[in-house]
Parts: C-alpha cells; sequence; structure tokens
C-alpha cells in the first residue's frame, strides 16, 4: 500500500478529533523561551515552569545578565534546569547583541526559511523549536514535528524507516499545504497520543487503519485494545 494523501488522513483525523483552528498569539519571544523549556518534557511540566520563571522576572531583560542558578531555580520542576536556564540566558543574549533589543516581531516580515535560519543561530535552537516559534506565534507555515508526528508519519509511509528528524521537518513540510499546517500538527500529536501509541498501537480502533500501510503489521498485536 502506498502513502495515503496528505488530504485523506486530514479529513479522517478531523473526523475523529475535529477541527482546529490557529490563533497566533503574538509573543514569539515568549514562545521561544516556552518551548526551550519544552524540550524533552511534557507541556504539565514546561508550562508550570514558564510560569514560574515570569513570576520571578517579570521582563526578559531581567534574565540577560543574572546568574544562571537565579533562572535555573524558577524552572528547576520542568527537569534539566542548569542546561535550560544557560540556553534560555545565551538565546536572550544573542538576540540583544544581534538585534539590540529583545524582540522577535520582525521575523513576521522575512520568509519562513529565512526566518527559521535566523533563529537556529540561537544557542539550543533547532528545527522544532524554531517552527514553534514560527507557527504558534506568528501563524507561519512552518511544522513542527514530535516525536508523535513522527512515529505516525512514519507508519503512514509519509517518511522513510531511517529517516533522521531533521529530514522529517523538510520532507513533511513540503508535503502538506500551509493552510493546513497547524491542524496536521496538532491532529497528529492527538493521534500518535490516542491511537497511534509507541507501544503496540490500537489498530483496531483507529481511524485511519483503511489507509495506513502499517495496519497489517501492528492490528495482529493491538486486538481487544481500547483506545
Amino acid at each position: 500500500m502506498n502513502a495515503p494523501e496528505i488530504g485523506t488522513i486530514l479529513d479522517l483525523l478531523r473526523k475523529e478529533y475535529g477541527k482546529r483552528k490557529l490563533e497566533p498569539h503574538r509573543d514569539p519571544l515568549a514562545e521561544l523561551v516556552q518551548t526551550i523549556l519544552s524540550q524533552n518534557t511534557s507541556d504539565l511540566n514546561s508550562r508550570p515552569a514558564f510560569n514560574a520563571l515570569k513570576a520571578e522576572f517579570p521582563n526578559w531583560e531581567d534574565l540577560l545578565t543574572v546568574d544562571i542558578d537565579m533562572i535555573a531555580g524558577p524552572i528547576s520542576r520542568g527537569g534539566l534546569g542548569q542546561i535550560k536556564a544557560q540556553r534560555i540566558q545565551q538565546s536572550l543574549q544573542e538576540i540583544q547583541r544581534r538585534r539590540g533589543k529583545l524582540d522577535l516581531n520582525f521575523l513576521d516580515k522575512m520568509p519562513v526559511a529565512e526566518a527559521r535560519d535566523w533563529l537556529k543561530k540561537l544557542p539550543g535552537v533547532g528545527d522544532k523549536t524554531a517552527n514553534c516559534v514560527l507557527l504558534f506565534a506568528l501563524g507561519k507555515p512552518a511544522l513542527p514535528v514530535d516525536t508523535h508526528i513522527f512515529r505516525v508519519a512514519k507508519r503512514l509511509g509519509l517518511l522513510r524507516e531511517q529517516a533522521a528528524l531533521e529530514e522529517a521537518h523538510q520532507t513533511l513540510e513540503k508535503m502538506v499545504p500551509p493552510a493546513d499546517i497547524y491542524e496536521f500538527h496538532v491532529l497528529m500529536i492527538e493521534h500518535g497520543r490516542s491511537a497511534c501509541v509507541a507501544q503496540r498501537p490500537h489498530c483496531s480502533q483507529c481511524s485511519l487503519q483503511m489507509i495506513c500501510p502499517s495496519y497489517q503489521r501492528f492490528s495482529g498485536h493491538s486486538a481487544g485494545k481500547s483506545g
């Protein structure tokens, strides 16, 4: 079975989980910090860490020169506090150095590829973090690929089995129509969490089973599982 069409995947996922609409929050600097905090952890941990950091430092400028331990303390609940504190401070310092102020709204006027490249020059910022800033803050058609999207896309045959994450970002962003990137991102994540899980996927309850090239491979192991 060949890989299904993106439009078909989205139609089925919308029927299963409902349509989604992007409302960019227009604060790319906050999104950058939030996304760095979310690296290697869940939203349940990263969001409280972000709120604690903002409560301690209401202005991002306050983070430019403080001791790293002062940043690591409030965000420790998100894990890797020292590493993330260093990345946040170094990224803010680099933005200040390159722009003369802590402001990323200029990215809104740049093409996606150029804006992404600008962000990826910041410490600890790769494709996923850069794309989160561009998509969620500015509404640009940049596709962040997390572990759920990566797994589901491989099982659907949208990516080759040996594809690395960098290749996945490039391949899927070209494959998905710009207007559908946000819905593709959130619906694929939801499907990966609820049905196409890492171990023993729930194929018998999967809304994509009729178009999935991996259905036969996994369905025998998931019989009787509930979604």
